[in-house]
């Protein structure tokens, strides 16, 4: 009898929520299987099977809150064979249908392969349990995804990709499922709930581990800091103009989707390598000084709230950086991110203009001691060489913790991205 145990989650997590079990008591799995999913505030960890053998017992139940090295269940290794010989004899008399046809012996050779297909895919995909829920809603057969996860367990991503790379041809109403998709990377789609009964006033849900840590994570932010947050603006015409007129050739060339991020990360660092001390951390009574920058980029998923970070943004070019953000920003939403993806962050930028927010204070994202905050790029009259002019103007935010950093550095900040924004050719030379 083999223990299964929840596995190390990761720096600084040591506890998770079991998602949902894969395998139920009795069940025959072989060594890679996905036994159960767990949910940290950071990710979901998939616990595999160390072995082949049967799940001999289940230890906790789904929405449990268990710790590292806890027992989730027990697995008796080495009947997997006795197991899955039962298992695979369910789809035999299925397999002996065409017995009947044998009379006629054109037909049995169409017959034939159909039953045989399903009864391999039944037994052998092996999927996780979002995957599965969108399988099935679309009517994908799971066989024909190509998993990408641990030992080729199929994941929810895999099946979006199957469905947006084009789906089998007996899915009539699988061309519109690739639109839920699409919409992800603006508007998150909210978590699924259980329906409302009619007349029903209120309902109760349990927060998942993911919410209760970043509600928690928020709070202590405020209540750790001397949180405070200054403003400026900035004329976005530069970068605009500079950005409608590469954005086509970058696209053909270079393979990557030149959004505005990019520049607001290259500003950053220059203005980081500036203030130093806005890329800080406390530690007690010491200051650490960061002599690189791990740009955090707040990315909304359907879990929640995620920040993961490209590595040494301040040492790459602003195309590296797009092609960085591109794959951490699709791998956040797909439910694929790494603990390395969100651990090691120095400072963070959070962008609420995707969603049409004019003007927010963003809370900082502890331990790092201040957060840039983007908004909506609107069209307003502004005084230009003493006439007014409308010129696309976005709010810019920076909070910080005031104990290490003063306004002035702050300001002064803010006002260097500023600089740097609308003159886009002093940051090559900067």
């Amino acid at each position: 009898m083999t223990a299964i145990k929840v596995p190390p989650l990761g720096e600084s997590i040591v506890e998770a929520t079991v998602s949902r079990w894969l395998k139920q008591e009795g069940d025959a799995v072989a060594a890679g299987d996905t036994l159960v999913e767990l949910d940290t505030d950071k990710i979901t960890v998939e616990v595999p099977a160390l072995a082949a053998g049967v799940l001999a017992k289940r230890a906790v139940n789904e929405g449990d809150v268990v710790k590292v090295d806890e027992v989730l269940g027990e697995l008796t290794e080495g009947a997997a064979n006795g197991a899955g010989a039962k298992r695979a004899a369910a789809p035999a008399p299925s397999a002996g249908l065409p017995a009947p046809a044998a009379s006629a012996p054109a037909k049995p050779a169409a017959p034939a392969p159909a039953p045989a297909a399903p009864a391999p895919a039944r037994a052998e995909v092996r999927a996780s349990p979002a995957a599965q829920r969108i399988a099935a809603e679309q009517n994908v057969d799971l066989g024909a995804v190509s998993g990408t996860g641990m030992g080729g367990v199929v994941s929810k991503p895999d099946v979006i990709e199957h469905l947006a790379g084009g789906a089998p041809a007996q899915e009539a109403a699988a061309p519109a499922a690739p639109a839920a998709p699409a919409a992800a990377p603006g508007a998150p789609t909210a978590p699924a709930r259980a329906p409302v009964l009619a007349g029903e006033r209120e309902t109760r849900e349990k927060m998942t581990t993911r919410r209760k840590r970043i509600a928690e994570n928020l709070l202590l932010a405020q209540h750790s800091t001397a949180h405070l947050t200054t403003f400026n603006e900035i004329d976005m015409s530069a970068v605009s103009a500079l950005r409608e007129r590469m954005k086509e050739k970058v696209e053909k060339e270079h393979g990557v989707r030149l959004s505005y991020m990019p520049f607001f990360v290259k500003a950053a660092t220059l203005a980081l390598k500036a203030y130093p001390v806005v890329n800080a951390q406390i530690d007690d009574d010491s200051i650490v000084y960061k002599h690189y920058v791990n740009m955090g980029i707040a990315v909304a998923s359907d879990a929640g709230l995620v920040v993961p970070n490209v590595k040494d943004a301040d040492r790459k070019g602003m195309l590296d950086v797009s092609r960085d953000i591109a794959t951490i920003a699709k791998r956040a939403r797909d439910g694929k991110l790494t603990m390395d993806d969100l651990t090691g962050g120095t400072f963070t930028i959070t962008n609420g203009g995707v969603f049409g927010s004019l003007v927010s204070t963003p809370i900082i994202n502890f331990p790092q001691v201040a957060i840039l905050g983007l908004h909506k790029i609107q069209d307003r009259p502004v005084a230009v060489n003493g006439e007014i002019a409308i010129r696309p103007m976005m709010y810019v935010a920076l909070s910080y913790d005031h104990r290490i950093i003063d306004g002035q550095h702050a300001v002064l900040f803010l006002v260097r991205i500023k600089e740097l924004m609308e003159d886009p050719a002093a940051m090559l030379i900067d």
